[in-house]
């Protein structure tokens, strides 16, 4: 897929700030999460490029094949960042200047400012990817909702000011998403530790009669924001032909696809570039024909993830039927071929591909990693074969 003019010219100015800003501080920076002031200066360096929540506006999160382009942009460089800015947009902290009275008054400094961390919490200790009947439960009362439950492996969970939470309406039996902010209510989180993204904070959310404004109900927070025109994402054909939540996890599993594209591109290009610099018996290993194997396979890998990763964000675009079946396409063949790409690329690197002196080990972490979030590859296999067949399997 040609990208537009534009989407180039962003793309190479996005890169150049990433290589001077952000690169020269790795892999320190990546070797524990962020706190919640560092995440900030990180959204207001990215904002004043129009990119993620530090922005105040969709910018290069309205359009889909944008989205996809800042997503790998930022992995080649720093997954751990894609999560850090990704979390808080466009839900949960853009949702906050259109939630109740309460929440709006606690955070509309901070969200005037671009200075709100957010989180979307799905995932629950019980549930694993079986997301269809939570165990969080929002139960109505009055002109508020309490929620219950527990959430785990919450991207900026132990920074966020502010969390989308999947739960049950006790009403109506049915899923849906609650705003739930960290200074009104009882929210509490604790960090767990993990095997990539070292520098994205990640742990469990536990609710305990959190009270919220019953305008922290998603749709109603949507309505009011689609009603004053506070978003373009929304705009987006694929939230009026698709259920909302199908939606916002193509969106999602895009932008997995396209950080696990941003992770083969860094491995081969250090691949690329030890084989050229590595000599055995005076030779570049280079010439090695199964070196020039371990190169073939991973350029190949690169490219096809990235043209479906896009031809996914295009459907996604569109709104086309086709969206949920070629995101989820994307997000289990990206992310599966990036671990087979880092895996060579540590190969490639001999022993030295297992010392943290080169970034490969770190490459060949995150993109284990990318196989889990959004729903696991065996997820969305069913996910396909259900679109294909008509048959869920789960």
């Amino acid at each position: 897929m040609r990208l537009s003019e534009s989407d180039r010219l962003f793309r190479d100015t996005l890169r150049e700030f990433l290589e001077r800003e952000v690169a020269p501080d790795l892999p320190e920076a990546d070797h524990e999460p962020v706190s919640k002031e560092q995440a900030v200066a990180y959204q207001r360096d990215l904002g004043d490029l129009g990119v993620g929540p530090g922005a105040g506006e969709d910018a290069s999160f309205e359009d889909p094949v944008t989205y996809a382009v800042t997503i790998e942009e930022i992995a080649r460089v720093w997954p751990s960042l894609v999560m850090i800015i990704t979390m808080g947009f466009p839900f949960p902290a853009a949702l906050v200047p259109y939630a109740g009275d309460r929440t709006r008054e606690a955070l509309g400094d901070r969200s005037r400012a671009g200075e709100l961390v957010g989180c979307l919490a799905v995932t629950e200790p019980a549930g694993g990817s079986d997301t269809t009947s939570p165990a969080t439960t929002a139960e109505r009362d009055g002109d508020e909702y309490v929620i219950d439950g527990e959430k785990t492996w919450v991207s900026n969970a132990t920074i966020a000011d502010v969390a989308l939470v999947l739960a049950t309406d006790t009403d109506t039996g049915a899923r849906d998403f609650f705003l739930v902010d960290a200074e009104t209510t009882s929210l509490e989180s604790r960090e767990l530790d993990k095997l990539g993204w070292k520098g994205s904070p990640t742990g469990q959310l536990f609710l305990d009669e959190c009270r919220i404004p019953v305008e922290n109900r998603l749709l109603n927070a949507v309505g009011r924001m689609a009603s004053e025109g506070g978003t373009n994402v929304l705009e987006n054909p694929i939230f009026r032909t698709q259920d909302p939540q199908n939606a916002m996890f193509a969106y999602m599993r895009t932008g997995m696809a396209s950080m696990a594209v941003g992770i083969m591109q860094a491995s081969f290009e250090a691949a690329l570039d030890y084989t050229t610099e590595r000599t055995v018996g005076g030779d570049a290993i280079a010439g090695k024909q199964l070196v020039q194997d371990h190169l073939y396979e991973m350029k190949a890998g690169i490219e096809t993830a990235r043209l479906l990763t896009h031809h996914a964000a295009t459907h996604v675009a569109e709104g086309h039927a086709d969206a949920r079946l070629l995101s989820s396409l994307a997000k289990g063949y990206a992310c599966e071929t990036a671990v087979d790409v880092a895996s060579r690329a540590v190969q490639v690197h001999g022993a030295n591909g297992l010392s943290t002196d080169y970034p490969v080990e770190r490459y060949l972490r995150d993109a284990r990693t990318t196989t889990i979030p959004d729903g696991t590859t065996e997820i969305q296999k069913l996910i396909v074969g259900s679109e294909l067949t008509g048959y869920p399997a789960y």
